[in-house]
């Protein structure tokens, strides 16, 4: 305990706008809270705005390239490129459009992936593509089916390197980069609940041939607009979807019938104009990271002590017929940012004690519990005892008779 509330009440005088100190907000792997450090960062961009008008878009990417360093030192990836976008999922329909799906109709990918990617990739089955779905529980297994499955067909694998359900980490993911590389295959890695929990040196791991799906909204507290496709320097694909962003030095010059070209640089996969308060906001928070100190070792230990410090709560107050249980039993080494509980009342839990003030957050059978690095002991102990307390009372509502 000691070991994390030091550094989580030293923060959360810092967080006095979302008042961190006086609400349960455990929806840390979903949607963070801001230092004030962000609003500092939004009133910049509105005072720049009014000085520089059209001139603004220089000034904005001076910051859009303070995100793109901080996740050049998180990966370990100097060489690396960053394509900034409003969303993961505007890269990730960019990226599967510079696939060669005619001749290569089959993608891999697993039934752990989130929304965004399995429920695009699901609507190309129906138009005609070859999605394999393969098992991500087990991750040797994993890595086994697909050796199986590549072949000359296959256009891409995309998995993740957290399971966003139940935190599970793919400790083979080094493995599966070096497979799909020797394949001639492109990997698409969905690290957004990776960054800023669990660092990644994609020089040490050979990984620096692999594509990254990174989203700001959660553990980089960026909050919304700020997401990016890291893609390497010797990027052979060329976008079919494609906005004049991804070509911004050249509109300047004439019309021809030459092919559509890329800027040299990180916006190949780039769509058109957005509102860049979103980077002013997270670079001011990048900022106040590193003014804190708050470096990927640091993180990693904050999240790795403070779930762990959950489980044991929750071990502790769980009992026989209890109906919830974890989703979750690896090592917390093996294991991201977030507590994940399997109960058939998950989503009733989730609404009951939202009703009370306090965030959690419900998949299906899945309730999950993420702190962040201002979360102390005692909100941890408060949710665990809230979410028993809820549970019990919705188990003595079944019992009722009509």
């Amino acid at each position: 305990m000691e070991e994390f509330d030091k550094l989580a009440q030293h923060l959360q005088p810092f967080y006095s706008r979302f008042q961190v100190d006086k609400r349960l907000l455990f929806t840390g792997h979903s949607h963070q809270a801001w230092p004030d450090a962000a609003f500092s960062g939004m009133d910049e961009y509105a005072e720049m705005t009014v000085r520089q008008i059209d001139k603004k878009w220089a000034y904005a990417f001076e910051k859009t390239e303070k995100l793109r360093n901080y996740l050049r030192t998180f990966y370990d990836d100097p060489g690396g490129l960053y394509c900034r976008e409003q969303n993961t999922h505007v890269l990730l329909v960019s990226w599967l459009s510079s696939l060669n799906l005619r001749e290569k109709p089959k993608i891999i990918t697993t039934t752990g992936e989130f929304h965004s990617m399995y429920r695009q990739l699901k609507r190309l089955e129906e138009e005609g593509l070859e999605i394999v779905y393969l098992p991500h529980e087990d991750d040797r297994k994993l890595l086994d089916l697909m050796r199986d499955e590549i072949d000359d067909r296959t256009a891409a694998v995309m998995l993740s390197r957290i399971y966003f359900m139940t935190s599970e980490v793919n400790t083979l993911l080094p493995e599966a980069a070096k497979l799909t590389h020797e394949a001639g295959v492109p990997l698409m890695v969905d690290d957004y609940h990776g960054t800023n929990v669990i660092p990644l040196s994609l020089r040490d791991e050979g990984m620096e041939h692999v594509y990254l799906l990174i989203g700001g909204y959660k553990y980089l507290q960026w909050g919304e607009s700020n997401c990016f496709l890291r893609f390497p320097k010797d990027c052979p694909l060329r976008p079919a979807v494609t906005g004049w962003f991804s070509a911004f030095g050249q509109l300047d010059k004439p019309r021809s019938t030459e092919i559509v070209e890329f800027d040299e640089g990180d916006q190949k996969f780039a769509t058109g104009t957005y509102d860049p308060v979103s980077q002013y906001r997270a670079a001011a928070v990048c900022d106040f990271f590193m003014q804190e100190g708050l470096t990927p070792s640091v993180l990693q230990q904050q999240y790795r002590t403070q779930v762990g410090y959950l489980r044991v709560l929750f071990d502790g107050n769980n009992h026989d017929g209890s109906g919830i249980e974890h989703a979750n039993h690896r090592e917390m080494d093996q294991t991201g940012g977030f507590m994940a509980l399997r109960s058939r009342h998950a989503r009733e839990l989730r609404a009951s004690l939202l009703k009370e003030g306090i965030f959690t957050d419900a998949r299906d059978q899945i309730i999950r519990i993420g702190p962040a690095p201002y979360t102390t002991s005692q909100q941890c102990q408060e949710v665990i005892l809230a979410l028993f307390n809820h549970l019990d009372a919705l188990q003595k509502t079944e019992k009722v008779p009509l």
